[in-house]
């Protein structure tokens, strides 16, 4: 079993910035991607930033592009996302997620096996 823990939300006014944190724990499992999604109220949970494990490759999302960096930390089983010049429109609960092996894009829900349990971010205006 897996087990996906993210930290580092919180409130945050308009043009300021976070740094979302999720730890990876359970029995040592190979990955291919890891990602992190958003959930607004009433809306899809969307795809927000990938990273593959291997390498580093980087993918974002149109919306967040050139504000939002995921990285990743090998050593510590880790991966970041730090947000910058945060919207209202990034509120949302942001989850982590952790896909095993190749199986496709990196974008949608369903080519992650395990998800972490969310953290909530709120930019006011």
């Amino acid at each position: 079993q897996v087990q996906l823990v993210e930290s580092g939300g919180g409130l945050v006014q308009a043009g300021g910035s976070l740094r979302l944190s999720c730890a990876a724990s359970g029995r040592t499992f190979s990955r291919y991607y890891m990602g992190w999604f958003r959930q607004a109220p009433g809306k899809e949970r969307e795809f927000v930033a990938a990273i593959r494990w291997s390498g580093g490759s980087t993918y974002y999302a149109d919306s967040v592009k050139g504000r939002f960096t995921i990285s990743r930390d090998t050593a510590k089983n880790t991966v970041a996302l730090q947000m910058n010049s945060l919207k209202p429109e990034d509120t949302a609960v942001y989850y982590c997620a952790a896909n095993l092996y190749y199986s496709g894009s990196y974008s949608p829900r369903g080519t992650y096996d395990y998800w972490g349990q969310g953290t909530q971010v709120t930019v006011s205006s």
